[in-house]
């Protein structure tokens, strides 16, 4: 995978987690992207900010039951990463005109139930910036979807979540 090899890694916590995704895709290299890989597979989400990047817009995911930033599964259809983590976004937000920075900010490995044995998502995260006045609309995958500013994240979410938004806000403009 082109985007996982050739990004730089923030820091050494980072770097192990982008060798250990890399090894992934080498170990499972037909299906390490798709969610039907029961060990684990390749997603993409989005952090997205507004025009300040003051706010974040935050999903309260409707299994996870939870406040978190917009992503999901890649697709066949997905020619890039950064477009799968685009559309979901998009998707998600309902809010056209995203747009993306175009390098990763950060990786994530988290358990998910998407198999009865479990699995887990290997999360390759970006950050979005919504046009000036973007209007969001409630997917049928939220139960609730709200901008919150960046210092103060509301519960419940995780330290993924909050570690995502402080590489995000520390990005220079």
């Amino acid at each position: 995978m082109r985007v996982l090899s050739a990004w730089e890694a923030p820091d050494a916590g980072q770097e192990r987690v982008r060798a250990e995704f890399l090894r992934h895709l080498e170990e499972h290299p037909v299906d390490g992207m798709w969610r039907e890989c029961a060990a684990g597979h390749i997603t993409a989400s989005t952090a997205v900010l507004d025009p300040s990047r003051t706010r974040i817009l935050l999903t309260l995911h409707a299994k996870v039951k939870a406040w978190l930033q917009l992503g999901g599964h890649c697709e066949p259809g997905d020619a890039t990463l950064a477009g799968a983590a685009l559309r979901e976004a998009t998707e998600e937000s309902g809010i056209g005109g995203l747009r993306l920075l175009p390098d990763p900010v950060r990786l994530d490995r988290h358990a998910v139930g998407c198999h009865p044995q479990g699995s887990w998502h290997l999360d390759v995260q970006y950050v979005a910036i919504a046009p000036e006045g973007a209007r969001h609309t409630v997917s049928d995958e939220s139960d609730d979807l709200r901008w919150f500013p960046v210092d103060e994240l509301p519960e419940p979410t995780d330290d993924a979540l909050r570690r995502l938004v402080a590489q995000a806000v520390a990005l220079p403009a």
